[in-house]
């Protein structure tokens, strides 16, 4: 059995996992004190994938309207983001387009720091050219202190 212990561990492995291993995964870190949203998104426009993160995160309640919290929020995508491209990322003006599932965590960094607060984008999936079997696996992890 894998442990959440921190909320980068706890993100990546929310998003690469798959079918009922997501739920047990969601359900063990919200059991830890994380509060957790997932979704999945497939672009070849990097706007796209930036607003259906900040869409599920409104939504589900793990950001608000404050600046601070957009602010974390935004540059742990972009993080995400710099991790799947190996470095800026670039998708459809280079003919590359992506399919991901994400999860967003809120909660302490570590399970022993639980008196500071921190947001987590995680993000795994395909890229590659838009034609099937022209694609790799990526991964992107992005941490921001709120």
């Amino acid at each position: 059995m894998i442990h959440c212990s921190s909320i980068g561990k706890t993100a990546l492995l929310i998003a690469m996992a798959e079918g009922s291993e997501t739920d047990d995964y969601v359900s063990r870190a919200r059991e830890k004190g994380f509060n957790v949203v997932t979704g999945k998104v497939g672009s070849m426009d990097v706007q796209k994938i930036i607003a259906a993160v900040e869409t599920a995160a409104k939504r589900q309640g793990l950001t608000d309207d404050s600046y601070r919290s957009q602010h974390a929020l935004y540059h742990a995508i972009l993080d995400a983001l710099q991790g799947l491209g190996r470095g800026p990322l670039q998708l459809g003006n280079i003919l590359r387009t992506v399919g991901l599932r994400f999860a967003i965590v809120k909660g302490p960094r570590t399970l022993e720091d639980s008196d500071d607060l921190w947001i987590a984008v995680s993000m795994y999936g395909m890229i590659g050219a838009p034609i099937k079997g022209h694609e790799h696996e990526v991964c992107g992890l992005g941490i921001n202190h709120l």
